[in-house]
C-alpha cells in the first residue's frame, strides 16, 4: 500500500513550463515582469515604456496572463496587472532540477577521468 503524502509537490504539466518559457523568451514581456517586480501597473504605465502600438503590447500582456506569470484585476476603466510569483517559481523550480541534474553528471564524468588518469599514471 503506498502512502501519498499530502504536502508534496505536485509536478507541473510539461505544457506549463513550456507556456512560461516561451512568454519569458521574449524581451518585452522580461521588462513587464521586472516592471512588476516593484509593484503593480496599470496597462498605460506599463505601455508607455514600450514603443508599440496598443493592441501589439497588450498581446504581450495576454501571453503573460494566459501562462499564468500576471494577474490582472478591472477597476472601472482601468486594468491594472501584478506579478504572480508562484509561477516564476515553477521555472526556478525546472532550472534548479536541471541544474542539478548536470551538477550529477559532470561530477561522475570528473570522477571517470581521474580514475582514468591514476590508472594510466598507475601503469607508467
Amino acid at each position: 500500500m503506498s502512502t501519498i503524502q499530502p504536502d508534496a509537490p505536485i509536478a507541473p504539466e510539461p505544457a506549463m513550463i513550456d507556456g512560461i518559457f516561451r512568454a519569458l523568451a521574449d524581451p518585452t514581456r522580461r521588462q513587464v515582469l521586472e516592471r512588476l517586480g516593484e509593484r503593480p501597473a496599470s496597462v498605460s504605465e506599463l505601455a508607455a515604456h514600450h514603443p508599440m502600438a496598443l493592441p501589439s503590447f497588450l498581446a504581450h500582456l495576454k501571453v503573460l496572463e494566459g501562462c499564468g506569470l500576471v494577474h490582472s484585476r478591472k477597476l472601472g476603466r482601468v486594468r491594472t496587472y501584478s506579478l504572480a510569483p508562484d509561477r516564476l517559481r515553477l521555472a526556478e523550480d525546472w532550472l534548479a532540477t536541471q541544474r542539478r541534474l548536470w551538477e550529477g553528471r559532470l561530477d561522475r564524468m570528473d570522477a571517470y577521468l581521474l580514475s582514468l588518469k591514476n590508472k594510466k599514471e598507475t601503469f607508467e
